[in-house]
């Protein structure tokens, strides 16, 4: 081989290791640039966020009397108007007009043969930058009823829901100490998941806010049991889609939990190769579409997974709670720092 052969080889590679080294500098440089703020409002607040009530909550939203939750049923508006008394009885406002919490899903956006339904919105306004929103998710709809039996979605996803319902309360009572988000902070309850996550599609077709101002999706969807992959070790979270579009979300989500939790985040279901397709079966996949960085929070299947077996003492509500502060503590994070997350293409 020539001189000239060698020459250039080697020039290539000095190239490739310079850009690595820069690369690798950035990343550095991006954590190091984030700073954990109000750890004394966040810890203090969390610990509002308790088992009885998750328990409260769960025990009604997964009952019988809800018949499976399926969209656009009976059981299903039930649920909705759980959701909307809850919200009313805290004083937690609605984002729409007054006391109006349901976003109306008409009957022509749904699969044929499925009845009109509502997303359930309520919020608490930012107080320095009320234009920019975080939004929290979780899907209030289950299956339903088949053969006879009630499949309670106990799981899936009334735990997500339950948890939305304390991290409200959370906010709402830092707002009435005088510690309001400086974001507005949306809680987003959305219809329809089971059947093609149409509730989510619906909200960022005809969004409340706009789209460009929603900062990031932390969506919660399975968060009350253990697979069987961690039974020995049920500390943890499985994280989907936290570094796809921003860098800044995945490891402000990372610095949330060194400082306050210490889950095993599990990222096995982040991988583009995952065959279970995860990150395009939740609702923040509707948002990661309009380039809006998300968080899927997930505790993997089990073997009551869509089966009337997924029932509320089934729930490890220990870890219901912990992981629902964890979502709380990585929002008071975002709605309250300098700046919202960058997108990963808005790096220079």
């Amino acid at each position: 081989m020539s001189i000239q052969f060698f020459t250039i080889l080697s020039a290539f590679i000095m190239v490739g290791s310079c850009a690595t080294t820069k690369y690798t500098t950035k990343i550095e440089n991006q954590k190091k640039a984030i700073t954990i703020i109000d750890t004394a409002l966040v810890s203090h607040y969390a610990k509002s966020i308790t088992i009885p009530e998750l328990k409260t909550h769960l025990t009604i939203y997964a009952s019988d009397s809800l018949e499976g939750r399926a969209t656009g049923e009976e059981g299903q508006k039930k649920a909705a108007n759980y959701l909307k008394h809850i919200y009313k009885e805290q004083h937690i406002a609605s984002p729409i007009a007054d006391s109006v919490y349901f976003q109306v899903v008409p009957e022509s956006f749904l699969p044929e043969g499925t009845g009109t339904s509502e997303n359930v919105l309520a919020y608490i306004p930012g107080s320095e930058k009320p234009e920019e929103v975080l939004i929290i998710s979780a899907h209030l709809d289950h299956v339903g009823v088949t053969n006879g039996e009630i499949y309670n979605g106990a799981d899936d996803d009334g735990s997500g829901t339950v948890a939305i319902l304390e991290i409200a309360q959370a906010f709402k009572q830092a707002a009435l100490d005088g510690h309001a988000p400086k974001r507005s902070v949306l809680f987003l309850h959305v219809t329809g998941e089971e059947i093609g996550l149409y509730g989510s599609r619906f909200y960022t077709e005809h969004p409340v806010f706009p789209l460009k101002n929603t900062i990031a999706d932390l969506n919660i969807d399975m968060i009350g049991r253990v697979d069987d992959k961690h039974a020995s070790n049920p500390n943890y979270i499985y994280l989907i889609g936290s570094n796809r579009l921003s860098n800044d979300l995945h490891f402000i989500s990372e610095k949330v939990n060194d400082t306050y939790f210490n889950f095993d985040l599990d990222y096995t279901f982040n991988q583009d190769n995952d065959p279970n397709r995860f990150y395009y079966r939740s609702d923040h996949y509707n948002f990661a579409k309009h380039n809006i960085p998300i968080i899927f929070y997930f505790n993997g299947t089990h073997q009551d997974y869509h089966q009337p077996t997924d029932t509320v003492d089934k729930i490890n509500f220990k870890l219901l709670q912990k992981r629902a502060q964890y979502v709380f503590a990585t929002a008071w994070q975002l709605a309250n720092q300098a700046q919202r997350p960058r997108l990963n293409n808005d790096d220079n």
